[in-house]
């Protein structure tokens, strides 16, 4: 096989096919959702990366509110997302000592 994955086998019941159909939307739809809380994330740590407190902490507020949702949704588990939060927060505060010092 030149791809990878196994060639999937059409559904013969109706609602296994409209399972079928159903699925295609929800991966395009948690695709995107995952996409943009990997980029929410990315952001606040580019912008803790360029020391720049009032920029991340902006970012930061935003990225909160993608991340709630993605883990509300159950596209990332609720610890992960806490975790993730948790760690964004430490580092954008961790920019404040520095600038003070």
């Amino acid at each position: 096989m030149a791809s990878g994955k196994p060639k999937k086998k059409n559904p013969r019941l109706a609602s296994g096919r409209k399972r079928a159909r159903q699925d295609v939307k929800l991966n395009a739809a948690n695709t995107s959702l995952r996409s943009k809380y990997r980029t929410a994330v990315k952001n606040v740590e580019k912008a803790v990366a360029a020391g720049d407190k009032a920029k991340a902490t902006e970012l930061f507020a935003k990225a909160q509110s993608i991340v709630d949702t993605v883990a509300d949704k159950g596209i990332f588990h609720k610890n992960k997302a806490a975790r993730d939060k948790s760690r964004l927060s430490a580092k954008v505060k961790g920019l404040q000592a520095p600038a003070a010092a």
